[in-house]
């Protein structure tokens, strides 16, 4: 069986990209990190995230399997980055947002490989993107397939992560959604997932909830505006 996991945080880009999982795959698990990030908003949104593609999209809900959360302490041990500590947002002196937590995507993909060794998967799935992004060295594309190589050689089998967002920009990302559970998949983004690194689910924009003014609700709001204007 041609089986996936999907790094799953319950944010916009991981929702797309499992939904893309579950089209191009037989079976799909799924693995989010609790890795001490400041708030929990995307941690709590997975299930709900879940449960209704598993309750309102048939199709993807017979392939779509079990559920990993795996608590990682490190990250929030090392510190000094915006998304785990009390930090301003802003540009550090490095060149790089403050909100960069080190290491973070090669970390997750090991972690994931080494679920999947055990879990008899071999192709992993993440919302890497170095088109419309903030930045960050580890979500490029060099990282990634590096990342790739080296896990084939430690596990000794090879290791494919795919990244469908990689080279799309955010307009086409909701772009995507929409080619892949139509409208119905495009309001349960705006309504479910969590982007905001606030984590602010308070406020109700036309795009989705959050605060409006970090770097990843600009990114989304320029991103949906951007397709609507497109003709969705």
């Amino acid at each position: 069986m041609n089986k996936a996991l999907v790094l799953f945080s319950g944010g916009q880009d991981s929702t797309v990209c499992l939904a893309w999982a579950l089209q191009k795959f037989d079976a799909v698990e799924t693995a989010g990190f609790d890795y001490g990030q400041r708030h929990a908003a995307e941690l709590t949104a997975r299930p709900r995230i879940l449960a209704q593609l598993r309750s309102g999209f048939p199709q993807m809900a017979k392939k779509l399997g079990a559920d990993h959360l795996l608590p990682i302490d490190t990250l929030k041990a090392i510190g000094g980055s915006a998304l785990t500590d009390q930090v301003a947002i802003a540009m550090g002196a490095n060149g790089l947002p403050t909100s960069f937590v080190p290491g973070r995507n090669i970390l997750f993909l090991t972690l994931a490989a080494a679920l999947g060794y055990r879990r008899g998967i071999a192709d992993l799935v993440g919302g890497m993107c170095e088109t419309d992004f903030s930045g960050y060295p580890d979500c490029r594309n060099d990282t990634v397939q590096s990342t790739a190589k080296a896990l084939s050689l430690g596990l000794a089998q090879e290791i494919r992560i795919h990244t469908p967002l990689m080279w799309i920009d955010k307009a086409q990302t909701w772009q995507l959604a929409r080619a892949l559970g139509g409208e119905s998949l495009v309001a349960l983004i705006v309504e479910e997932t969590v982007t905001c690194y606030q984590g602010d689910h308070t406020n109700r924009h036309d795009w989705g909830y959050g605060c409006g003014q970090c770097p990843a609700c600009e990114l989304r709001a320029a991103g949906y505006a951007k397709f609507k204007s497109a003709g969705a």
